[in-house]
């Protein structure tokens, strides 16, 4: 059995997520002041110069080199707080050329966001450095302070630390019950120490994100083409797919059929009755192209929720598993029918993952709406164990929901229950 860990506020001084964090700030102090020196410097000259030429480019390269503080800052919070923020969009000049590119920084907005960084951090920076080491500091000096408080009469001539005097009478502390409280308010000092300094590196990390990542629009812009990757990916496994479904069913019963057709056609004349058992045969295998067919055509978009919305197709899906399955769907109008062909799609999956891994006795489907979403759930009481993790189905259906604004939630514990929510965006 585990030895219980202790206390957090017992673990935050020596846990290194609180010294990286002390690092952080320790550095961050000689960085902040030697970006602004030199933002406030350039800038500055540049502002001076703009009523020549030589103005723009000074003012352009001080922009350009903000941006390098940028990287430096972003790489000091992922190494040292855990924080990966992207790069900011790049400058790209319409031309290529210098001038190009002087314009394209002066109008970047994240340029000047990181000026604005070099400007704001500094002081906070200064603030937070001082309060940290002066907690810090007196903190452990004073948890240790039975350890070398033999110094002063040793060395310094007194008897301990001096609280007050005033040249006749002093106070130190230097009696047994005077050390322990000090070193009782050292270790007040040092337990509440960790707390202050993640309190400042939160704002540092509000700072970083917020002044050094991607603009919003610009982070909108790459999640907009990674979705759009993934629905070309998803359509291009779809169409590999069916491919694979025509040429390995339908096709190939099509053919063996035009075979048979072609063997009666010979020994009609000759052997009517052979040709009547060749005849049956054809027959079967046209039945079976025909549900082949039906079963692909119900895999893509089946007729009955063009026809009949989710509620009646996902009750066709459902009396279709292998498990008893209860449908309730509660919708006040139809979805469009991309959103609506997503959720049966969806679905579909769901119900197939719960007959084929989750060894469950009877599973249940919700569709409703909330706001301005299309919630989704797939309860079944199988084995549990569903992983939405790289390679797996569930990571699929996750990649195709997010490529229209979606999430899919996966709660299943080892032993069961298993219950995978799925929100859409709602567009009647």
């Amino acid at each position: 059995m585990p030895s219980p860990r202790p206390p957090a506020a017992i673990r935050a001084p020596f846990e290194g997520r609180t010294w990286r964090a002390f690092g952080y700030v320790l550095i961050g102090l000689p960085l902040s002041v030697c970006w602004f020196a030199l933002s406030v410097s350039l800038v500055s000259a540049g502002a001076g110069l703009l009523v020549t030429f030589l103005g723009v480019p000074v003012l352009a390269g001080a922009l350009a080199l903000c941006r390098g503080f940028g990287v430096v800052e972003r790489a000091r919070a992922r190494a040292l707080l855990g924080l990966d923020v992207a790069a900011p969009e790049p400058v790209r000049g319409r031309t290529g050329g210098p001038f190009s590119w002087m314009g394209a920084v002066l109008k970047s907005g994240a340029s000047w966001r990181h000026l604005l960084y070099a400007f704001v951090h500094m002081p906070w920076a200064v603030f937070s450095f001082s309060v940290t080491v002066a907690f810090w500091g007196w903190g452990w000096s004073l948890l240790t302070y039975p350890l070398w408080q033999w110094t002063f009469p040793a060395y310094v001539g007194q008897d301990g630390i001096q609280l007050y005097g005033d040249g006749t009478h002093g106070l130190y502390l230097d009696s047994p019950f005077e050390i322990a409280v000090t070193s009782l308010v050292g270790l007040l000092f040092v337990m509440v120490g960790p707390w202050l300094l993640r309190g400042f590196v939160a704002v540092d990390r509000f700072l970083v994100a917020g002044l050094l990542g991607p603009s919003r629009p610009a982070s909108r812009v790459t999640e907009l083409e990674s979705d759009r990757g993934v629905l070309v990916d998803t359509a291009a496994a779809d169409l590999r797919r069916i491919e694979r479904a025509l040429h390995d069913g339908a096709q190939a019963r099509l053919s063996a059929l035009a075979m048979d057709l072609g063997l009666a056609k010979e020994r009609l004349a000759q052997d009517p009755e052979a040709a009547a058992v060749l005849v049956e045969e054809a027959h079967g295998e046209v039945k079976l192209a025909l549900q082949e067919l039906r079963d692909l055509a119900r895999g893509i978009h089946p007729a009955v929720l063009t026809d009949r919305g989710l509620d009646a197709a996902l009750s066709a899906v459902a009396s279709r598993c292998a498990v008893p399955v209860s449908v309730d769907v509660d919708l006040p109008a139809r979805p469009v029918p991309a959103i609506e062909g997503i959720a049966y799609f969806t679905v579909s999956e769901l119900l197939r993952n719960v007959t084929e891994h989750a060894r469950a006795r009877r599973a249940w489907v919700e569709v409703w709406r909330t706001a301005d979403r299309l919630m989704v759930q797939v309860r079944d009481d199988g084995a549990g164990g569903a992983e939405a993790t790289a390679g797996r189905s569930l990571a699929a259906l996750s990649e195709r929901v997010g490529a229209v604004d979606g999430v899919l939630a996966v709660d299943s514990p080892a032993g069961g229950p298993t219950t995978v929510t799925v929100e859409l965006p709602w567009r009647a």
